[in-house]
């Protein structure tokens, strides 16, 4: 794929430390954030949403305590929105399991690992804090054990500060 292919997508493309940001809006909201790989050239805001959200994914990659105020669309069914809500809650340089997540709603693991798989704002609702009671678990709806999405979610929880558990730390970090 060339560096254009696939772009006319997203209202905006921002470089970030491990590829890009795809950006989609819609009726002056945004309606996705899309983990690219570095292959993908930046591209600039085709509206006023696209151009806020792309200067907020800037400023959350200079600081990671960044708290994004972003119109977004109303998505998710009200399952996977209290499974967003309690990601939500999860502090910066926190790891949280599938498991503790489901105990806090009433839930299983399963279900808050699809849920977070179906997450259309990553970054605004940090879903790479979740992780598998072993290790990283899937990420972005992928599970390429040391693939680009999985090593995106490596430098987030870095770039968070994370601390895994003595005996997360292995799997987490290689």
């Amino acid at each position: 794929m060339n560096a254009q292919q696939g772009s006319e997508i997203f209202n905006a493309i921002v470089a970030a430390p491990f590829g890009a940001v795809g950006i989609r809006t819609e009726a002056g909201s945004v309606r996705e954030l899309v983990y690219l790989p570095p292959h993908f050239a930046e591209k600039d805001a085709t509206d006023a949403v696209a151009a806020l959200a792309g200067e907020q994914v800037t400023q959350y990659f200079a600081d990671p305590d960044f708290v994004f105020s972003l119109p977004l669309m109303q998505v998710g069914s009200d399952y996977q929105q209290r499974v967003w809500t309690a990601i939500s809650a999860i502090a910066r340089g926190t790891v949280r399991t599938y498991g503790q997540v489901a105990r806090d709603i009433g839930s299983a693991p399963r279900a808050v690992g699809q849920a977070c798989g179906a997450n259309w704002f990553p970054l605004i609702i940090p879903c790479h804090r979740v992780t598998a009671a072993g290790g990283l678990g899937g990420f972005a709806s992928h599970d390429d054990e040391n693939g680009f999405h999985l090593s995106v979610k490596r430098w987030l929880l870095r770039h968070e500060g994370a601390t895994a558990s003595p005996w997360q730390q292995q799997a987490i970090w290689p």
